[in-house]
């Protein structure tokens, strides 16, 4: 049986530290997904600097949870509530259950175009309804730029090559390739605009560090 205050959230704990623990217990004896997981969290904090303070944890703790549905402890903790085995899905139900920021658990539910993947499986629904706030949308477009140029050994990648990879992995029937034309524009769109946002906002902070 699991017992949902054995992972609750501490408000009073910083966010992205507890995230990083929690993502540690759940994705930890499963090698891979945790080296993925922990070089997402690596890469969405070169991003973190673009956004405001009080966002910053909020990028960081989803880059490190965003992949927690895979865990088999989250998927058997959701089983009540009607388990999806999709693993945004999984997360998200799991970290609202527990009660951690809905922000979060919207940021997890729609990374990386999820909706997309959702709508073939007939889950749209469940994840809109985790709704991203309008002024957290660049932050969501940072998770998804984090997961998407991060290949699942920790190694930066393109776009292109992340989406090669996942689709040769799933296989021309599933899910992933069902969505793949109408989730690509918003992948490209997001990776395209959290780019452009560190070149403005990032560049000229490295210019004058390097003159004295």
């Amino acid at each position: 049986m699991h017992h949902p205050e054995l992972h609750r959230f501490t408000p009073d704990a910083p966010l992205a530290q507890s995230a990083h623990h929690l993502a540690q217990e759940l994705l930890g004896p499963d090698g891979a997904r945790w080296i993925h997981s922990s070089a997402v969290a690596a890469r969405a904090g070169e991003a973190a600097g673009t956004f405001p303070v009080p966002q910053r944890p909020l990028l960081l703790a989803a880059g490190w949870l965003h992949d927690i549905g895979y865990s088999p402890t989250v998927q058997d903790a959701v089983a009540d509530s009607g388990p999806a085995r999709f693993h945004p899905l999984d997360g998200a139900r799991f970290l609202r259950a527990r009660g951690w920021p809905a922000e979060l658990a919207a940021l997890v539910a729609h990374h990386s175009g999820a909706v997309h993947v959702a709508a073939v499986l007939g889950l749209a629904g469940p994840v809109r309804a985790h709704v991203v706030p309008a002024g957290l949308h660049p932050v969501a477009d940072a998770l998804t730029w984090a997961d998407q140029t991060t290949g699942p050994a920790g190694q930066p990648w393109t776009l292109a090559q992340r989406l090669t990879d996942v689709l040769d992995r799933h296989g021309p029937d599933s899910p992933n390739a069902r969505a793949h034309a109408a989730r690509l524009p918003d992948l490209v769109g997001a990776v395209e605009r959290t780019e452009q946002r560190r070149r403005s906002l990032l560049r000229p902070a490295a210019r004058g560090a390097g003159t004295a």
